[in-house]
């Protein structure tokens, strides 16, 4: 049976990522492949990262004649959970055309799963609720048997059946990740991710996962497809497929997509000794919590290990917004975590949000004083964004617009009722980018680090100054517009 694997991630449709060349292959897809590939199945990636548009889809179908198309989202790539609408008409373009030529199509993403009837009106077939390997290989071997698959056999399925939606009870998630075949690596052609980030940054760079979900409850934060459990692989397994994939891919950097790395007790120190024992040398970068940075012997271990950056989820510099957020995590936490980081070397970069409920004048204020004492080397800002499956959502769904997603990475609409405009948060986000971007054009001069930032420091400083004032004068306004 022949398996054609693609995603619904186009760079031609994310005006942002599409500038910053940072390109990363669908890893989730990659190891949906290599579970089919390893029970016998023929399988073949049509990986569209770099196409023009969804109807290059319809080439690889006619060359491959495949008996299904599986549109298989990296539930790993934070891109694809923001559940993009871009993205996802691009994955009803490529379903129209698996239907035109007869080919049924499964489905697995965050999107689908938030939007079943959507999906199923526009040509899906199946769709997967949950970790997907098992289900996607139990539907398959199902299909190959040419059988209607049974509901009542395939945990964490979806189906849509005379006008009704039918799902199958949920898929337990893999507790032992080192069960699974490597990813397919052979499948992807690597070459224009390795062309695009050696051209525009000088070093190639390629995504990696050590583990799987999160369990901590922040309530803004969706989890359509892990969950909250929290699953990891061995030190030893990750080590040795760095050791694997190295000289054949020649990238000296790796960014681990993990929701939260190295939570389990040991790992990180674990980690630091078989890259060690292997003689690798990599540098890498990760997200973790800024309560998981207060341990010296850690941080040490990380450093050692080649860890570069680490982003941790500051959010706000309000302590009461992260406590409605239910983050679980102090402004001393994040203060520490930074000086702990900043003295082995590592650099400390934040991501914040803006527009959460309740977040006044004064708790902008004090995010902006934040990141004015604590000076992180980056900053991702983005707006409070509610997505289904969230206590957020829930508390927010009454007043929603008819818009209730982004149509792309930069978008950062306001969709809910807060306390100023749409587009007060959004020249809000950019205000912030360049003092934020002043600050460290000044810090570097002074210093006499004759940087490209400390050369843009004039740019910065003239969009500062005109940001701030429109900045102002939408401040006037004070309520939202819902």
């Amino acid at each position: 049976m022949k398996v054609l694997f693609t995603h619904s991630y186009f760079l031609e449709l994310d005006p942002k990522q599409l500038k910053m060349r940072t390109p990363f292959p669908p890893l989730a897809t990659l190891y949906a492949a290599a579970v089919l590939r390893e029970k016998g199945f023929n399988v073949k990636l049509a990986d569209l990262q770099f196409a023009a548009s969804a109807t290059d889809i319809e080439k690889h179908i006619r060359d491959y004649s495949p008996d299904v198309l599986v549109i298989y989202d990296d539930s790993f790539n934070y891109l694809t959970k923001m559940c993009l609408t871009n993205m996802r008409k691009a994955a009803f373009e490529m379903q129209a055309i698996a239907k035109k030529n007869n080919v049924p199509v499964i489905v697995s993403s965050s999107d689908a799963t938030d939007h079943l009837e959507k999906y199923f009106l526009q040509g899906a077939d199946f769709i997967i609720i949950g970790e997907a390997e098992q289900t996607l290989l139990e539907l398959v071997q199902a299909l190959q048997n040419n059988k209607q698959p049974d509901l009542s056999l395939i945990d964490g399925l979806a189906v849509y059946r005379n006008k009704t939606l039918l799902k199958s009870k949920p898929r337990l998630v893999l507790k032992n990740l080192d069960e699974l075949a490597l990813p397919a690596w052979n499948l992807l052609n690597i070459v224009p991710y390795r062309n695009t980030w050696m051209k525009h940054h000088g070093y190639f760079s390629i995504n990696m996962v050590t583990t799987r979900g999160c369990p901590y409850k922040c309530n803004w934060c969706a989890k359509p497809v892990y969950g909250n459990r929290y699953n990891s692989h061995s030190a030893e397994r990750i080590v040795a497929q760095i050791k694997e994939l190295q000289p054949f891919f020649g990238f000296t950097h790796i960014w681990f997509a993990d929701d939260i790395f190295g939570l389990k007790p040991g790992w990180i120190e674990e980690f630091n000794l078989q890259i060690k024992k292997q003689q690798i040398k990599i540098s890498f970068k990760i997200q973790s919590r800024a309560d998981l940075l207060l341990n010296d012997t850690t941080v040490k271990n990380l450093a050692e290990s080649g860890c570069k950056e680490v982003w941790m989820g500051a959010e706000s510099g309000s302590q009461k917004i992260l406590d409605a957020m239910e983050k679980g995590t102090t402004l001393e936490q994040v203060k520490n975590a930074t000086l702990l980081l900043n003295k082995y070397g590592i650099k400390p970069c934040f991501f914040l949000q803006f527009g959460y409920p309740g977040e006044k004048m004064n708790d902008i204020h004090k995010t902006m004083n934040m990141l004015e004492e604590l000076k992180p080397h980056d900053l991702g800002i983005s707006i409070s964004y509610p997505l289904p499956g969230t206590k957020f959502y829930e508390k927010v769904k009454t007043e929603l617009s008819t818009k209730q997603n982004w149509n792309d990475s930069d978008d950062l609409d306001l969709m809910f009722k807060s306390t100023f405009t749409r587009e007060f948060y959004k020249v809000l986000q950019r205000f912030v980018h360049y003092n934020f971007r002043a600050q460290q054009a000044v810090y570097e001069a002074k210093h006499l680090r004759f940087t490209k930032r400390a050369m843009l420091g004039p740019y910065y400083f003239t969009k500062r100054a005109f940001l701030k004032r429109k900045l102002k004068s939408l401040e006037a306004n004070a309520t939202s517009l819902f």
